[in-house]
């Protein structure tokens, strides 16, 4: 009897195995945070050949699917967080430049940029990264110093928003860089009749026109490495604000080696050859790659002053920054970008460029569409221009940080009474329903839980201010993950194969040491990812 009871056990589970079915993957033990329209939790997941196949409780996950096993320990688990602004091939590059963010006075610099030297002693000196704003001192420095450290070799440092950058007098003479020098878009500074060396703007390129272009190797090795850093801290696509058409075909060629996994959103430059390039070509769509828009800047940042303003800079007197073009050229651009039928995504910081451009698409685009048409940063908008969001179903793509590292000076930039305009998250979010974000690395650091902690917190990491800033303007938790995930896909037109948790979609997920929904405010930037997934296959593990 014993022995038949046995023999019967042992057929019906071997039944129940086969009966099950086969699998790539199969997570479980874990909370799940789907994303979807309800916002719904689940258990446990199957993975097959790249995409989620059906989500539920652990038990009837594991009942009805076998394959590897993943138990996540009850950990929680997020859709791949998906970068809505970055310059991804910046950054990598920058990764072989020299460091300058956090530094705090000039003479800091100084002396990194001599180490630097030391160990790369030929050719050009880039940096990037130094913010005067964070010095005692907080204004631009000049290139004196600098000259005498490196009489014989150029030398070219961007400030941290990349919106401003300081030569020395190698670099200028090379470039033909003379006091006087006007440009449309950008200026050269000039103090007691000499050239500074600061260069903001547009007269930034008179002198990195000089600088050799990037060979193969060092374009591979700068895409690869910012893929490294991106899988590390969760992110499984992101959006390359503003490329030149020369670099798609890199990328395309590294794709389908399978050595860059990292699923990508390029926005091509506002020039002619990007222009000729993707309307001769057309829209290109992979799995992992999606080419189908163009970047265009209005303005510059509001921390170099490159911001243009209504009214004039409160710590600035009768200076008001400046646009980029000239009027003619956004209108003339928006209509040629509509034409083909491709999206158009405008870098716009001051009040002045935001409205500039808000009544350009508002012209162009006529009204309600979903052409999702966007303003990248959104930064400072007037009251009276937040409507023509809404009535155009235009997209704001914000950076939550942005916010907590300008809200010490932004005041003094611009007085009491507009800064309420500025950074302002949920106005903006209101007017469609969503909005999109990201962190503008290397602007700023390129983890996404700062991203989430900024937006929700709106404070520093040492909890200042104590209130939160300007707490009118923050994202619940769950619109700040809408933010970086199923929004943020939608920016980019891809919200029916990512963003989400859902059968049929790319199976992208992150697991992290905590829950998001749950955790204390305080610690959410501590938030650490312990394993990152694209397409099913585990790219980073802590």
């Amino acid at each position: 009897m014993i022995k038949n009871s046995f023999v019967l056990f042992l057929a019906l589970s071997l039944f129940s195995c086969s009966s099950k079915k086969k699998v790539d993957l199969v997570v479980h033990n874990a909370i799940v945070y789907t994303v979807d329209d309800k916002f719904s939790v689940k258990e446990a997941f199957a993975v097959n050949d790249g995409k989620i196949l059906e989500l539920g409780s652990s038990a009837e996950i594991l009942k009805k699917y076998q394959g590897e096993m993943l138990d996540a320990g009850g950990k929680s688990v997020y859709p791949g967080f998906i970068d809505g602004h970055s310059h991804f091939y910046g950054y990598g590059k920058g990764l072989q430049d020299a460091d300058l963010v956090g530094t705090k006075s000039w003479d800091e610099i100084l002396e990194k940029l001599k180490a630097f030297g030391m160990e790369n002693p030929e050719g050009w000196i880039i940096g990037r990264g130094w913010d005067q704003n964070d010095w005692d001192v907080k204004k631009f420095p000049d290139n004196e110093k600098l000259s005498k450290l490196f009489p014989d070799r150029p030398v070219i440092l961007t400030r941290i928003d990349g919106h401003a950058a300081i030569a020395n007098k190698f670099a200028l003479d090379l470039a033909g860089v003379k006091p006087g020098q006007q440009l449309i878009g950008g200026e050269v500074e000039i103090l007691n009749g000499k050239l500074t060396g600061i260069l903001i703007d547009k007269a930034e390129g008179l002198v990195f026109s000089k600088v050799p272009a990037a060979t193969d190797k060092q374009i591979r090795e700068a895409l690869l490495d910012a893929q490294k850093n991106c899988f590390a801290v969760g992110l499984t696509t992101v959006t390359d604000c503003g490329v030149g058409s020369g670099l798609i075909p890199v990328i395309e060629k590294l794709q389908q080696d399978n050595e860059l996994k990292m699923r990508m959103y390029p926005m091509l430059s506002d020039s002619r050859e990007n222009y000729d390039y993707l309307f001769k070509r057309g829209a290109i769509k992979t799995d992992r790659l999606n080419v189908r828009s163009f970047k265009i800047y209005m303005d510059g940042a509001l921390g170099s002053r490159g911001a243009c303003l209504l009214q004039p800079y409160s710590d600035k007197p009768g200076y008001s920054g400046f646009l980029l073009s000239n009027k003619e050229h956004f209108e003339e651009v928006a209509r040629k970008i509509a034409g083909k039928g491709f999206q158009m995504n405008t870098h716009a910081i001051g009040d002045s460029a935001n409205r500039e451009i808000l009544n350009v698409y508002a012209r162009v685009l006529k009204g309600k569409n979903d052409f999702r048409w966007r303003i990248e940063h959104a930064q400072v908008v007037n009251k009276a221009d937040f409507k023509l969001f809404g009535d155009n179903n235009i997209i704001p793509s914000v950076q939550s940080t942005h916010a907590t590292s300008d809200m010490y000076w932004a005041g003094d930039r611009l007085g009491a009474e507009r800064v309420k305009g500025a950074y302002a998250f949920k106005q903006l979010l209101d007017q469609n329903g969503w909005l999109v974000l990201g962190t503008d690395f290397p602007v700023e650091n390129i983890n996404p839980m700062l991203t989430f902690y900024a937006a929700v917190v709106r404070k520093d990491m040492k909890g200042y201010p104590a209130g939160g800033y300007q707490m009118e303007n923050a994202l619940s938790r769950e619109e700040a993950l809408r933010g970086m995930t199923i929004w943020a896909a939608r920016g980019n037109f891809e919200e029916k194969e990512k963003g989400s948790l859902e059968a049929g979609k790319f199976a992208d997920f992150v697991i992290l040491d905590r829950d998001l929904m749950k955790a204390d405010a305080a610690s959410l930037f501590r938030t650490r990812v312990l394993k990152t997934f694209l397409n099913g296959e585990m790219v980073y593990e802590k």
